[in-house]
């Protein structure tokens, strides 16, 4: 579909259910998520200048960063011709589907955040609230060699021996790193991503300051799945927005990383059925 200022987004479309749930930058989750389509009509989608979507170098048109990706969301919203949706979000589209249900609250029905980075960038967990130990230390230090190496190798191959080490990070257990399938490295946007998130992504994160009077536009109920063992996004940011939001409560995946489906799908995917059917999961919690 093409957005109003003409940046074409790759969707894929699963199921004609009646419910509609919509999965910003969420084509890498589909083999593990495509269960959502029972019974609903799913949209999977790559956000710009992402995945299969168009690559953009006009800076005016991502220059917004997550504020582009939010309206883009409203765009498929309508493209498919949806009036009330579900959203879920994994990582830093987590705070994307906030922020969607912040500004058009008239179009969601429920959100579920998965491992999302916290409210505040700046903000500083304990030990207990983070999932930093000594498997985060390392992979950095094999990045940081890798980093040196990277003119020996074609861009591909060095975005696959990069996601070889990443991986590790996102699971609990080594040995579930190979279930992590997220790098597309065939995809030229995939490739470029670090650069993407780095200059434009992330700084337009952390110019986002959340205030109560903000937060208190989010009508819709909020499912937050977070592990406590998540290395990239710390488990003490899931507390955090199942506590500030008006309607929002917290499963918590213990011994779980950034994937936490891997750790423990009977409970994730348990949940996240229970609460689109319209229901509190009994495993959530009030924060």
């Amino acid at each position: 579909m093409t957005t109003t200022d003409g940046v074409r987004l790759y969707v894929r479309r699963l199921g004609d259910g009646p419910g509609a749930v919509i999965v910003p930058n969420g084509i890498y989750l589909i083999p593990d998520f495509e269960w959502i389509a029972s019974g609903r009509t799913v949209l999977f989608y790559d956000v710009r200048n992402r995945g299969l979507s168009d690559t953009i170098t006009d800076e005016s048109r991502i220059g917004q960063g997550i504020r582009h990706d939010v309206d883009d969301l409203d765009a498929v919203r309508r493209d498919a011709g949806f009036d009330r949706i579900a959203l879920v979000g994994h990582s830093y589209v987590g705070l994307t589907v906030i922020l969607y249900a912040m500004k058009y609250p008239a179009h969601v029905d429920r959100v579920i955040q998965i491992g999302p980075i916290p409210p505040s960038q700046g903000k500083q967990y304990p030990a207990d609230l983070t999932g930093a130990d000594a498997t985060l230390g390392e992979v950095l230090t094999q990045l940081a060699q890798l980093e040196k190496e990277r003119p020996l190798h074609d861009p591909t191959e060095f975005c696959r021996k990069v996601w070889s080490v990443l991986r590790v990070l996102y699971v609990a257990d080594p040995a579930d790193a190979h279930k992590i399938t997220w790098a597309r490295c065939d995809v030229p946007n995939e490739r470029a991503f670090m650069k993407y998130w780095t200059q434009t992504i992330l700084p337009s994160i952390q110019r986002i300051s959340l205030t109560a009077d903000d937060l208190a536009r989010v009508t819709a109920p909020v499912l937050t799945i977070h592990g406590t063992r998540d290395r990239s996004a710390p488990y003490g940011g899931g507390r955090d927005w199942a506590s500030m939001l008006p309607n929002a409560r917290l499963a918590t995946i213990e011994g779980a990383a950034h994937a936490p489906w891997i750790e423990d799908p009977a409970k994730v995917f348990g949940s996240i059925e229970a609460f689109l059917k319209g229901e509190w999961p009994e495993s959530a919690e009030a924060v």
